[in-house]
């Protein structure tokens, strides 16, 4: 956990991370998935991001996600959300 606190200051985020040591959130979002890699498969994590209101119901899902223009996406969903 010190490396997300790290990792938290050094992004100055107003909130906190969590650790899944034990996979439970990832299972139950459904998020380790078989991948390749240089023709090798292995279970590993899709990146996925999940929109979530402060009552804890799940607005939005993204699955394999790309980095480009996704912050963006997800900023907008987050804004039309709040303004409900």
């Amino acid at each position: 956990m010190k490396s997300h606190e790290r990792f938290k200051a050094k992004q100055e985020f107003p909130f906190e991370l969590i650790s899944d040591p034990e996979e439970e959130l990832c299972k139950l979002f459904d998020v380790i998935k078989l991948k390749k890699l240089y023709g090798k498969e292995h279970m590993g994590i899709e990146r996925s991001t999940f929109l979530i209101d402060k009552n804890g119901t799940l607005h939005k899902e993204w699955r394999k996600v790309r980095v480009k223009g996704h912050v963006d996406e997800v900023l907008e969903a987050a804004e039309q959300l709040n303004s409900l």
